[in-house]
């Protein structure tokens, strides 16, 4: 007998610096629902069998030229690249946590989801630049590089990604249920929204 679904998956997509992980986090205790974010490095190293090192650079973050050169040698019969792997992975991952209801960050979760025909609802964050400059700076991920800079290559990163494995633009509103400014409305009262909106289906 197949699982039965309380509710749709929550997927959250977002700009770098936009409080993605602060949202999840958030409405994970409200609704009391698994949240998988970083937790994907283990499942998908496991799934693949690349180490957690390799999962971690491969992400949602691959640049143009990677793009680029991944199209160019797949076109080779006999040529699986290390990213189309690790990608194949990640949705076995994905189609597994969805057996029942959690929050997935990321990961083109949305798109995955919406293919194999598995209710979702899909948010996606956005902010103002300078509360993500500062919300970067703060987060300390930049590793000496200066903080707007890597903001920037993280959002190019994350939408070549998207595109390359979805064929979609990341950000566009046909994708997403809901779009929310965390500059306008912070992290805490997107989780007091979402909780009012997505409780009915976990109650």
């Amino acid at each position: 007998m197949s699982e039965i679904r309380t509710g749709p998956i929550i997927t959250i997509s977002r700009q770098y610096g936009a409080g993605g992980r602060t949202v999840a986090k958030g409405l994970s205790g409200r609704l009391n629902l698994p949240w998988y974010d970083r937790d994907f490095v283990k499942k998908t190293a496991e799934k693949s069998g690349y180490t957690e090192e390799e999962v971690t650079r491969a992400g949602e973050e691959i640049s143009h030229a990677g793009s680029v050169m991944n199209n160019f040698l797949n076109n080779i019969a006999s040529y699986i690249s290390s990213y189309d792997a690790i990608n194949e992975a990640e949705k076995k991952v994905i189609l597994d946590l969805s057996k029942s209801p959690c929050i997935i960050v990321g990961r083109c979760a949305n798109i995955i989801l919406r293919r194999g025909g598995i209710p979702s609802f899909d948010i996606f964050l956005v902010g103002d630049e300078a509360f993500r400059l500062a919300r970067t700076k703060e987060l300390g991920e930049s590793g000496g590089m200066d903080p707007k800079k890597y903001m920037d290559e993280r959002d190019r990163m994350r939408e070549t990604y998207y595109r390359h494995y979805t064929g979609h633009e990341i950000g566009d509103y046909r994708d997403y249920d809901m779009i929310i400014n965390t500059a306008k409305v912070s992290p805490e009262e997107c989780v007091d929204h979402l909780a009012a909106v997505l409780g009915k289906f976990y109650s």
